[in-house]
């Protein structure tokens, strides 16, 4: 079950949306739920991969390495 939900888009994205609906020949809600349906899929990315990367503090410069390549 679906509920109704209103969202002001500018004109460009309404736009763009319009042509990818009928491009894909779907209803532009459809586009609208997928991609708040990724949106929320990708809330977890960082609490998926956060500790995966070990010894990666080690490749990274320091505050100071970076200030002195910017000079």
């Amino acid at each position: 079950m679906a509920t109704r939900t209103q969202v002001y888009l500018t004109e460009e994205q309404r736009s763009r949306l319009d042509e990818r609906a009928r491009r894909e020949g779907v209803p532009m809600a459809k586009l609208i739920r997928e991609a708040v349906d990724a949106f929320l899929d990708g809330d977890d990315d960082l609490d998926a991969t956060f500790g995966s990367a070990r010894g990666i503090g080690s490749t990274v410069p320091s505050r100071d390495e970076w200030a002195n390549r910017r000079a």
